[in-house]
């Protein structure tokens, strides 16, 4: 069987590169809602949830290229033009929401998503040995399970 320059069985990163294409794909996605969310946003929570959309695009950004680096570390291309992003992406484009509730609703989806995906790509990633996937995937992983509680807490 032959390995990449990095250890790792070939077709095992073909199968993690495809897999992190789909969540870069996703990503991509979910970090335009967060834009459009942040910018559209109206009522009494603006003030809070401006910011926080914020926060959460700034981050999906650094994801957005730990991921892509990623996929060329396992010898893999990136995804990187929005025709495949959309034709990929399970997660859906947003447009013009402006209530607050909603546009958390619509962030508890979508990093629900994300979370699904993430998991997947863990158990590949831990099967093939690959412990930089796994290391990168865990703490997204570990991140997004605390976001979920807070984001489902302010919700009720």
């Amino acid at each position: 069987m032959k390995k990449n320059l990095i250890g790792i069985q070939v077709d095992d990163a073909i199968q993690i590169s495809n897999k992190l294409n789909d969540l870069l794909a996703n990503y991509q996605v979910f970090y335009q809602n967060l834009r459009g969310l942040h910018w559209n946003i109206k009522g009494k929570s603006f003030f809070e949830l401006h910011l926080k959309f914020e926060e959460f695009y700034d981050d999906a950004i650094i994801k957005i290229d730990e991921i892509a680096e990623r996929i060329l570390t396992l010898e893999g291309e990136p995804l990187h033009t929005f025709s495949d992003y959309i034709k990929v992406s399970e997660i859906k484009e947003e447009k013009s929401v402006t209530d607050g509730t909603k546009g958390v609703e619509i962030i508890v989806s979508n990093l629900s998503t994300l979370l699904q995906k993430e998991r997947n790509i863990l158990s590949l990633a831990t099967k093939a040995g690959d412990e930089g996937t796994v290391t990168l995937i865990s703490d997204y992983i570990s991140q997004k399970e605390k976001t979920l509680w807070m984001l489902n807490s302010y919700l009720q």
